[in-house]
């Protein structure tokens, strides 16, 4: 049974995987994998705002009392609390209940392991493993049941941890801010840490109903954001999506600026403080070829990685790098998070902003070729593997050469072709992605 993509399981609510039955599988799988040592055993379990997480949240649970294992429930919190809460509490395991960007009809499940990362491809097969036998060896005696309990002052856990990532020496005094929450995880606590560095927040997306998560808010749809920041005369705005795990920013004159130019500047800032090791930055093969130049300008290199934050990270531990992430707003900074922060990493670009003295559109840094992505949906077998379109895809680097570049793939949660074409001429990106969408849906 194939149950885990890029980022953990997903898929939509009430039907597999994404059901009670398997939950309840995974959180007995997962817990026997990690019952190691005679101590008590704790698994920490949060979630986003989706009705779903009614239903996830106690299948999970059930599963790790059944195996002996200690559960801390601490409701609706970012993903990125998650791998913090881990860590400080000397648990085992870390779950999100989250399907991040997707809308309310999904769901998902995101492991973090004691040291706070999300779980090895390795690790993942194993579970699936027994799941796939129906294997639990692990199941506790009736005495040796786990309990679960819930964590009241997570929340504000999470919030003196952020803050505690903006320097000491600053302070977001005489700020505007606008932030919207995408009616998410970060609902509540998103706000309130702006609020206390000193900035005047607006706050949007925190009126969450289980079923707005992402809904025309958030990071994936930032119209509303933009708007919002002109119409009250923002210095910022900050787009978060539902498990808060990524982040997009709007600037005073309501253009937003996406991962790689929040890389950018993160990066010079970090370079500036001479606190950036690694040589560079770590992307995946989504980021701008414009990123990659700006970079070479000032002596930093960029490697590129599969899609994915988390082979992001797998990179930066194994190489030495503290600052990766994607196109997408997961931005990474190992020196204060094991996974992606769209808080945090707006802080630092915040702090960047604050050195600087400048608006946020006097600290873009380089401008993005253009880049077109296309997303195909599609049932079966994927159409990667047929001859017109592997025809159609040869055609197109050939015609492109070193003017730019494709990158086309399976997307790891959703049943879609995704079509990435780059290049310094857009007619003629267009005119290629166009053939190859044609050739895809053919």
């Amino acid at each position: 049974m194939k149950l885990f993509g890029t980022d953990g399981i997903r898929g939509t609510a009430n039907t597999p995987p994404m059901t009670a039955d398997i939950a309840l599988k995974v959180g007995m799988a997962a817990g026997q994998q990690f019952l190691r040592g005679e101590h008590r055993h704790r698994a920490v379990i949060a979630k986003d705002t989706r009705l779903s997480g009614y239903m996830i949240e106690p299948a999970l649970t059930a599963g790790f009392i059944a195996v002996g294992m200690d559960v801390v429930l601490v409701g609706p919190m970012p993903t990125p609390a998650v791998a913090m809460l881990v860590r400080s509490m000397r648990a085992d395991l870390g779950v999100m209940i989250s399907a991040s960007h997707n809308s309310y009809q999904d769901n998902g499940i995101k492991l973090f392991g004691p040291d706070g990362y999300k779980l090895s491809d390795e690790a993942e097969r194993e579970i699936e493993t027994l799941i796939s036998n129906n294997h639990f060896e692990a199941l506790a005696k009736p005495d040796k049941l786990g309990r679960a309990k819930r964590l009241d002052d997570a929340q504000g856990r999470y919030i003196e941890f952020a803050k505690s990532t903006f320097p000491k020496t600053l302070t977001l005094e005489g700020l505007k801010i606008v932030i919207d929450c995408a009616n998410g995880a970060a609902y509540h606590v998103g706000p309130l840490i702006f609020q206390e560095l000193g900035a005047e927040v607006i706050a949007i997306g925190i009126e969450p109903n289980g079923f707005n998560i992402n809904h025309e808010c958030g990071s994936t749809a930032p119209e509303n954001l933009c708007k919002t920041v002109l119409r009250e005369k923002a210095d910022i705005g900050i787009a978060l999506d539902g498990d808060a795990d990524r982040v997009l920013i709007c600037d005073e004159k309501g253009q937003i600026a996406d991962g790689d130019q929040l890389m950018a500047m993160i990066a010079t800032h970090c370079q500036n403080m001479g606190t950036l090791r690694g040589g560079g930055v770590v992307t995946t093969q989504m980021s701008n070829i414009g990123l990659e130049r700006y970079l070479e300008t000032i002596d930093l290199g960029m490697t590129r990685t599969r899609v994915g934050d988390r082979y992001v990270v797998e990179h930066m531990r194994a190489h030495g790098f503290n600052l990766g992430g994607e196109q997408s707003g997961h931005i990474i900074m190992s020196d204060y998070t094991t996974t992606g922060d769209g808080i945090i990493a707006a802080l630092q670009v915040l702090a960047y902003m604050q050195v600087k003295k400048r608006k946020l559109s006097k600290c873009r840094l380089f401008t993005a070729l253009p880049q077109l992505l296309r997303n195909i949906p599609y049932r079966g077998t994927s159409p990667l593997a047929q001859p017109q379109v592997k025809k159609a895809i040869a055609s197109a680097e050939k015609t492109l050469g070193n003017k730019g570049r494709l990158f086309i793939r399976e997307s790891g949660t959703e049943p879609l072709i995704r079509v990435m074409a780059e290049g310094e001429n857009l007619a003629q990106i267009e005119k290629l992605s166009d053939e190859i969408v044609k050739a895809i849906s053919a």
